[in-house]
This record gives structure tokens, C-alpha cells and sequence, in this order.
């Protein structure tokens, strides 16, 4: 044997491993250890790290690290030795499944071989010793197809057909119908299609003659299947289920070599698959299903009709007895549902698997809930039990997992939920259609702030362009609609109203009010209605958020434009607002007005009508923001986007003009169109993202900023005569040197001043700063002097740290960077290590400065489960997202107050 320790026995009389293993024997193979260790009934068997797969992997080409087949063999040989058997005896053979097992839950992503041993010799010793040659042939044929399936790549479609063409030769319906003089027939019909189907360039050590043959020695037959469930973890669905759980790359798969006890030998014996409670809505009863006369496949592949399992005990008395009690023995020693396959032969019970079940959102809170009300688990146990994340289930539309659909493009989950609705190419269609009382998705190219009354008509968003933090992406999240960006296999002629989709079955062709569905969860789109499930809150919910509350010590606010928004965020638990962006006030109906101002002539009459009129209209925004949030903080932050966003398409208008001259409209008649098309341009920039805009608007406009400063405090000063209690905070947004924050500090100081004395009401309005670019963040020491709050936007900060943009990443390069692991996560859904470090250097220099000064974010990140445990452990004092996040961010916030915790107390 090698010096290095690679395989662990279980069952028997000799186990080594145990629960706490995970990580080198993986869930299955700790877990069989455990049962072991308990004294439950489990067939023995061996389990192959999950380091020697990686060591597999890592050499080139892959192959078993030295000494690991030398350890197999010793251990097939101590397996050998406590079942009384040997692998290919032509007598008695043993039998044994081949299956997969990571250290986290990866159901149904990697592959499985089960009956490994039967050959043409072997299956004749099964025959001689239970006398019982149909289930012999069957469990032969079984072990052909799934070999040849996991191990030769060969479609399982072909042996299906096969098995179908017997059916129908023999007029039955099911496979139990087929006798075994059927299952030899179909043993050689499936060795025909290996010899017809697999390359023997591909399989030369199998190859006679130039055909693969079925390889008839055990020894090989073990070999080959180790190494492909080695390959399985990097099969693309593993790889796309880690991707989606965020599951390591680097962890590997265990094997587990377990002797066989089979389901399939006739009426006394069956196999099944059960949760010692409901997954689905989390009821404390036992739930799953079964079949007689079958192995484990067959109960998951749906090939026939299972029975729920409450009928077990009535078929199975005595195994149905000790089943109950082992759910109960399992699921005392988890503490936790469990998760559990079984197998009944010729009436006696053994254990194959058992795991912490999967369930859903409604699941999980019951689950946790009812065990802290049974004692089982303390409320800190189930707060940090509950996958933050799984709470998005709970607050938008689902589609029903009982629908059949085919999915015709797949772009971002951008936000979650779902949606059906007609198709409808722009915003004025979306929203006309709506006003009708039609439901419509609004499918753009990309969307823009012109688009805002659009998305608000719409059931969801569909873009063919940008990312999670495009506008598109933010601005639905913040509504809480559904939304699929960067689908970019979707071709679209918003002119004449239809998009393309090169689907792998042909193309497919959208015209306006075509009816499709969109889930925003995991970012697909499918052609016509599916059924949807409407999200239920229940309980259960608001005890563990509230448990929550109770835990952690960093705050959540909402990012909210609107009172309904501000409304909503309060009703999700936030304790404030913490970005209220003032960009999106400026739209619609008031649209004209701003383009008036910002076209208009500095210090012209027509400018100052602009700004008060857009001042009479702000301060009917703040007062309805800050009546909703009364009692509560709602930071404003001022102005930020370039002012040639608000204005028409330069490139729209030169189209409309070109229009006009070819219809014969005079050129005196187009003068001041020109005139207008030269104004615009000539406020083009080759990077607006790092032109003018945020603080820089109000140094070069600042009559703007003082019209939003005047509205906030005369609402302010409006609301505090009435009783109320108004908490604005003023952020200004992009600083990047003292002297920005210092000029327009004072400035709004002379404001508020104004409005004090012109009320005679006393104001006190706290004036931070939006901490979104590098400089501002190491220059911290010194920004903070003039600061009462820093509001971390890490959305520009990671822009500004990588010098990537935000719109075009996820489209261009970002899944090349991913796929190639020269990123890990994309860094504008989950922060980014540099970009956290920027934050803590710029908390810790803050707080130099002004040690009472006020620390949050409110980028996106601020609604990341991932992110929020970042910024607790920096030592923010609050997070900030969009309302539907909010509760995601309360148990985030908690479990890392609670991680902390239990680190401290460890290191006691």
C-alpha cells in the first residue's frame, strides 16, 4: 500500500471514517461511514478520496496517482473477504455499484454504475445461486447500459430504443413484462451496439478485431468505472451546478465501491428514495417514494409509476417498521432532515445513502422553525441553517415545477422571479399595451432611463445587452420584475418590431405581442405561456427574520426612488433608506423641463423657469419619500449621471432630419433641429462614465444642487411642522479630492441656511459623501474631515478599480475570464477582495478623521449574501440594496454576526 492515505473501508466490522469527514471521503462516503458506526444496516464497501480525484486531475494527462490502484486491490480483497465472495466468480460472484460522492450535495451531476461484475461467466454463478435467471439477465443488461452510458459514452437513448422495440415485439407495457429469455435477448443486442457504436481508437485496450468488445474482466471493468466517475466532476452539468451553488472546482469527488444488495428480486423486494420530512413545504411527516421489483434508477428515472411511501409498512411490515425507526435515529443524530435511499431484498432493509435533504425556501423555514419549537435545534442554529439567497423563492413569481417547457435563450438571472407576458419592442408599446390591460414583457436591446416608464408597465425585462449591474438589471431588482440581460443570441429589430433567435432547433422568430416567458432566477426564456406560482409569505418567514433581528448588529436600508418603493423597503424590515437616487425623478412627464434647463443658457431666464420648476416638483418627491420613511434615515443622493442622458439620441434626432430633407421639409424648417443636433453633440463624451458627472455637475452647474438642497430642506422643514420626523442625509456623489466635497458642502450649507431663516424651523441635515473611486477611498484620512457619512458605491468601484465597464463585461470578456479561472466570481455580483480592501482602508482613514462618522454601502453588493459577510467582518454600519434583498440582507447581516461569534469562541 502507498504511504499515502487514499481509501477508507466502512461497513462490516472494520469502518474508518465517520460524518466528519466530508472533505476527504465526500457526503456519501462520510455518511455510509456514520450509518456504519450506528450500527445500521449497511451494505460494506470502500470509499476512494476526494484528493485522489484531484490528484487524478492533476496529472498530465489525468491518470491515477502512483500506488492508488495497489490500494484498490488491497481493498477490494478485505471487501471480498467480509462478504464471502470474490468479483467474478463464475459460482457466486460478487457484486458491487460504483458511485460518486463530493463533499457537497451534487444530486444526479455525476454518474453512477451499479451490478459491476456480471460478465458472460458471472451472470450464470447469479443464476445457479438464486435461482433466478430473469433477474440475473436484468441485472446484466442494466450494468451493460449503464457502463456503456458513464463509461463508453454511449447515448442511453439507444438502449431505451431497444428496450422499447422488445416491448413492443411482446405486446407489454412495462419492463417487469419482459421475461428472461427477453433480458439475454436484449444483454446481446446491447453488447452489439458497444461493438457498433464506441471507436475502438478510442477504446483500443477493449478493441478485438477493430470492435470494442464488452469487457468481460472485472479488474478492467473496475478500473474504467473509478476513472469516469473521476471524469464526472468536471462534466459540464457538474460544472454548471457548481457554478450556479458556488461549489469549489478544486474539491473533487469521492468514489464509493459498495457491495450490491438489489431491489430488483421480485415482489419481496424494492428500493426507494425518502425525506424524513416534507422538502416541499417542510410538514412533519415522512415523505417519498418507492417501487417493487427494482433498482435504484429506476425510481428516479421516472421509467415507472412509484408508490408514496406512507404504503410501504402495509407491504413491507417488518422492513417498513425498521425504516420508520431509523428515519427517527438519522434524523436525531443530524439534527436535520434527512435524506435517504434504500433498498429492500427478499425482505430485509439496508441503508445506501443517507444526506442533509434539499428543500425548498417554504421547506427550510418550517424545518428550522419546527425544530427550535421541538428542541432540537437553538434559534441561532436555525438562522444560520437558512440559505439567504433561497428567500428570493418566497418574494417573486416562480414558474410552477410541475411545467413542461423548452427553453429557446438563456442570457443573466439578473432578477429573480418570473413573468409571461406579450412582447412589446418599446417602451411607449409597453406601456400603451398595459394601459389596455395587457400583460407584456419589454424586450430591448439595452434599456435606458428613457425606458423607466416602460419597465414600470411591464411584467418583466428581456434585454439582448449588459450585465447584472446594467441599467436594465438595477433598475428591475429595485422594482422587484423580472429580468434576463446579456441574452445575446437574441437578434432584435426594435424598427420593425421582431427579434431572432438562433435556437439549436432552428431559428425562431418573435413579432410583437407573441407571447413569451421569462425567469429572471436562472436566466432563461421560453417561447409561449408557462404556468406560474405566486409567491406566498408565510409565518414561519418573519420568525426567522425576526430571530435574525435579534442577532446581528449591522443595519439594513433600502435603495428606494419612489414613497412606494420607501414603502416597501419599511415593510421588508429596512431601518432607513440608504440611496435615493434623484436621477430617476427627472424623468417622464418631466422630461421636457430638464432638457429645457440643461439646453437653456447659463444664467438665462429660461433656465431658472426650468429649476423652479423642477424645484416645486422635488420637493413634492422628498416630501412623500420622507413621510414614508418618517422616524427613519434617507440619504439623497444628488445628481449623478452625465446630463446628455436626459437628452434625446443625437443619432435618433440626425435620422429624423435626414427623414425630413428626403420628404421635401425646407431647410429653414430643420434650422432649429440642427441647432439642437450641434448642442447635443457637442455635450458627447468618448467615456462618460468618467466625465462630467456626480460632484462634478455641481461645481460646473451648481444651481442644479442648490435646487435639490432647497427642496430637501423646505420638505424637511415642511414635514417638522407637522409633527413628523424627517431624516434626510445629503450625499454627494463622486468626489475624488477634499476640496470637491469642501466647495459643495459649503454650498449646501448656505442653502439649508437660506430655507432655515426663510421657515424659521431649525434643520440639521447631515452631508457625506459617496465613496466610488479609488483616490477617495486611500485619501479617506482626509475626505473624512469634511465628511458626516461615506456611502461606499462599489458598483463604480469596482468599475474604477479593475477599469472595467460594468455594461459591456458580462457580454464581452467576462465568461471567457471566468470559464479560464482567471476570475473566480464575477466581481459586480460578490465583491471582489481588492475592491473590500479599498473599502476597509477607506473605513479605517475615515474613522481617523471623524471618529463618529457614519459607514455604509450601497452598491449592489449590499443585497449579496456573500458581500454582506464581507462588510460585517470591515466593520460597516449598515448595507444597503434593493427592497426585495432586504431580507436576504437581515440574515446575512445575522449569520455573520453569528460566524463571528462562533470564531471567537473557538479561539477562546
Amino acid at each position: 500500500m502507498s504511504d499515502v492515505k487514499r481509501v477508507y473501508a466502512f461497513g462490516g466490522d472494520r469502518t474508518e471514517g465517520s460524518k466528519a469527514m466530508k472533505f476527504i471521503l465526500g457526503g456519501k462516503g462520510a455518511n455510509l461511514a456514520e450509518m456504519a458506526t450506528m450500527g445500521l444496516p449497511v451494505p460494506p464497501g470502500f470509499t476512494i478520496s476526494c484528493q485522489a480525484c484531484m490528484e487524478y486531475y492533476n496529472s498530465t494527462p489525468p491518470a491515477f496517482p502512483a500506488g492508488l490502484s495497489e490500494d484498490i486491490a488491497t481493498y477490494v480483497a478485505e471487501l471480498e473477504g467480509k462478504m464471502g465472495k470474490t468479483l467474478g466468480d463464475p459460482a457466486d460472484p460478487l457484486l458491487v455499484s460504483v458511485r460518486s460522492g463530493s463533499p457537497f450535495s451534487m444530486p444526479g451531476m455525476m454518474d453512477t454504475i451499479l451490478n459491476l461484475g456480471l460478465n458472460d461467466i458471472s451472470v450464470q454463478g447469479v443464476i445457479e445461486q438464486t435461482g433466478n435467471e430473469r433477474f440475473a439477465w436484468d441485472s446484466y443488461r442494466r450494468f451493460i447500459q449503464m457502463f456503456s452510458k458513464v463509461v463508453l459514452d454511449v447515448e442511453g437513448e439507444k438502449f431505451e430504443n431497444a428496450i422499447n422495440s422488445m416491448k413492443f415485439a411482446r405486446g407489454v407495457k412495462n419492463d417487469t413484462d419482459l421475461d428472461a429469455d427477453d433480458m439475454r435477448k436484449l444483454v446481446d443486442e446491447f453488447k452489439e451496439i458497444v461493438a457498433t457504436v464506441v471507436s475502438a481508437e478510442e477504446f483500443p485496450s477493449l478493441a478485438v478485431d477493430g470492435r470494442v468488445i464488452f469487457p468481460q474482466t472485472v479488474a478492467d471493468q473496475l478500473t474504467l468505472s473509478i476513472e469516469a466517475v473521476f471524469k464526472s466532476w468536471n462534466n459540464r452539468r457538474a460544472i454548471d451546478y457548481r457554478k450556479m451553488e458556488k461549489i469549489a472546482d478544486d474539491l473533487g469527488t469521492a468514489v464509493n465501491v459498495q457491495s450490491m444488495v438489489f431491489g430488483n428480486k421480485g415482489d419481496t423486494s424494492a428500493t426507494g428514495v425518502a425525506f424524513t420530512r416534507n422538502p416541499a413545504d417542510g410538514t412533519n411527516e415522512y415523505y417519498g417514494d418507492f417501487l417493487t421489483n427494482a433498482q435504484g434508477e429506476d425510481v428516479v428515472a421516472g421509467i415507472r409509476n412509484t408508490s408514496p411511501l406512507a404504503e410501504l409498512p402495509a407491504i413491507f411490515p417488518e422492513a417498513g417498521k425498521e425504516l420508520w425507526e431509523i428515519f427517527e435515529i438519522l434524523q436525531n443524530a443530524y439534527r436535520d432532515m434527512c435524506d435517504i435511499e434504500f433498498t429492500i431484498e427478499q425482505g430485509k432493509l439496508w441503508m445506501l445513502q443517507t444526506r442533509i435533504g434539499k428543500r425548498t425556501a417554504r421547506a427550510a423555514l418550517k424545518i428550522a422553525v419546527d425544530m427550535v419549537d421541538e428542541g432540537m435545534i437553538s434559534r441561532e442554529e436555525a438562522v444560520l441553517r437558512i440559505d439567504p439567497a433561497q428567500l428570493d423563492q418566497l418574494l417573486h413569481p416562480q414558474f410552477d415545477v410541475k411545467a413542461t417547457y423548452d427553453v429557446v435563450a438563456k442570457g443573466l438571472n439578473a432578477s429573480p422571479g418570473a413573468a409571461v407576458g406579450e412582447v412589446c419592442f418599446s417602451a411607449n408599446d409597453a406601456d400603451a399595451a398595459a394601459a389596455e390591460g395587457r400583460k407584456v414583457i419589454l424586450v430591448r436591446w439595452e434599456t435606458t432611463p428613457d425606458d423607466l416608464h416602460g419597465m414600470v408597465a411591464a411584467q418583466g425585462i428581456l434585454t439582448s445587452h449588459g450585465g447584472k449591474t446594467s441599467h436594465a438589471a438595477v433598475v428591475a431588482r429595485g422594482m422587484g420584475k423580472p429580468c434576463v440581460c446579456g441574452a445575446d443570441m437574441l437578434k432584435i429589430d426594435s424598427e420593425h418590431k421582431v427579434a431572432r433567435i438562433a435556437a439549436p432547433n432552428g431559428e425562431v422568430v418573435l413579432n410583437e405581442g407573441d407571447i413569451i416567458s421569462i425567469d429572471g432566477t436562472s436566466g432563461i426564456v421560453v417561447l409561449g405561456a408557462v404556468e406560474l406560482v405566486e409567491p406566498e409569505v408565510f409565518a414561519e418567514f418573519d420568525t426567522i427574520l425576526s430571530w435574525a433581528d435579534d442577532y446581528r448588529s449591522m443595519g439594513v436600508r433600502a435603495n428606494a426612488d419612489t414613497p412606494d418603493d420607501a414603502a416597501l423597503g419599511r415593510k421588508f424590515g429596512a431601518a432607513g433608506i440608504g440611496l435615493c437616487r434623484t436621477e430617476h425623478m427627472f424623468l417622464g412627464d418631466r422630461k421636457d423641463i430638464v432638457q429645457s434647463m440643461i439646453l437653456a443658457v447659463d444664467g438665462s431666464p429660461e433656465r431658472a423657469t426650468a429649476l423652479k420648476q423642477l424645484l416645486d416638483v422635488q420637493v413634492e418627491d422628498y416630501l412623500g419619500i420622507l413621510s414614508a420613511m418618517d422616524g427613519l434615515p434617507v440619504t439623497v443622493r444628488l445628481l449623478d449621471p452625465p446630463l446628455h442622458e436626459f437628452l434625446d439620441s443625437p443619432r435618433e434626432l440626425e435620422i429624423e432630419i435626414v427623414r425630413a430633407e428626403c420628404a421635401g421639409v425646407p431647410a429653414a424648417d430643420l434650422a432649429a433641429k440642427r441647432r439642437l443636433l450641434v448642442q447635443i453633440d457637442g455635450m458627447a463624451e468618448s467615456n462618460p462614465m468618467l466625465g462630467l458627472r456626480g460632484c462634478r455637475l455641481g461645481i460646473m452647474f451648481p444651481e442644479i444642487y442648490a435646487m435639490q438642497v432647497r427642496a430637501i430642506a423646505r420638505a424637511t422643514a415642511q414635514l417638522l411642522k407637522e409633527g413628523k420626523n424627517p431624516r434626510p442625509e445629503i450625499m454627494i456623489p463622486l468626489v475624488s479630492v477634499k476640496a470637491e466635497l469642501d466647495t459643495l458642502r459649503g454650498e449646501s450649507e448656505k442653502v439649508i441656511a437660506e430655507v432655515v431663516a426663510a421657515t424659521g424651523v431649525a434643520l440639521d441635515i447631515p452631508i457625506g459623501t459617496m465613496i466610488e473611486l479609488p483616490r477617495a477611498a486611500i485619501t479617506a484620512d482626509e475626505i473624512g474631515l469634511s465628511a458626516d457619512f461615506f456611502s461606499f458605491g462599489t458598483n463604480d468601484l469596482t468599475q474604477t478599480t479593475f477599469g472595467f465597464s460594468r455594461d459591456d463585461i458580462e457580454s464581452k470578456f467576462l465568461p471567457r475570464y471566468l470559464e479560464r479561472k482567471v476570475l473566480v466570481r464575477n466581481p459586480f455580483e460578490t465583491v471582489d477582495s481588492g475592491v473590500a480592501e479599498l473599502v476597509r482602508i477607506g473605513c479605517e482613514k475615515g474613522r481617523i478623521a471623524n471618529p463618529g462618522i457614519k459607514l455604509g454601502v450601497c452598491g449592489e453588493h449590499g443585497g449579496d449574501p456573500e458581500s454582506v459577510k464581507v462588510f460585517h467582518a470591515i466593520g460597516l454600519d449598515y448595507v444597503s440594496c434593493s427592497p426585495y434583498r432586504i431580507p436576504l440582507a437581515r440574515l446575512a447581516a445575522a449569520q455573520a454576526t453569528l460566524a463571528e461569534k462562533a470564531t471567537a469562541s473557538d479561539n477562546r
